[in-house]
């Protein structure tokens, strides 16, 4: 059964309400060698990465010692934001990660679910670089739980799932720390 690796980004060198694409800050590079250090004992992996900035540019350091490609996927982006103003975006995700997937848009419901068939779809074991909100999203599935937010995934941190044909197992949630959402 293949294992999914799903890594948070690195330190951003920016917040959720002052750049939408940040790439990473000096820790958050330090970080994502730390990942690639972590996951290159767990070879041969398939390398998936959100298209944004502070996921690739986690994904590279392991994609650099593998010698391999990175395939980006908008599955496993960061949570849908769509229309919502950069500064008006940290109340959003605070009130979303304050609620139920059951109360949830029908377009974030579809987001979580389409990053659950990116999960189930992988046929080896993958590592995939994406993002806190994406990891809790991920999580609750597996867990069959309501809450949005169920875990507080660190930065540079591995959550391991497990994929079945009855569908996602948690294995171990990885590093947690405090994140505070701007």
């Amino acid at each position: 059964m293949p294992k999914v690796y799903m890594v948070r980004h690195g330190r951003a060198a920016a917040n959720f309400t002052s750049d939408r694409d940040p790439g990473l800050d000096d820790l958050g590079r330090d970080q994502a060698v730390q990942a690639a250090s972590l996951l290159a004992g767990h070879v041969p992996l398939a390398l998936l990465s959100s298209p944004l900035k502070r996921a690739q540019e986690t994904a590279a350091p392991l994609a650099k010692r593998l010698e391999q490609a990175v395939t980006i996927d908008s599955r496993v982006a960061e949570v849908p934001s769509h229309g919502i103003a950069l500064e008006d975006r940290g109340a959003w995700l605070q009130a979303v990660m304050q609620g139920q997937w059951s109360e949830q848009s029908e377009a974030l419901q579809q987001w979580r679910d389409h990053m659950a068939q990116c999960l189930m779809a992988c046929s080896t074991d993958t590592a995939i670089f994406s993002h806190f909100v994406a990891i809790n999203a991920m999580v609750s599935y597996a867990t069959q739980r309501d809450e949005v937010l169920v875990c507080r995934p660190d930065n540079g941190s591995i959550t391991l799932f497990e994929v079945q044909s009855s569908g996602i197992t948690l294995i171990d949630r990885g590093s947690e720390a405090t994140t505070h959402i701007n």
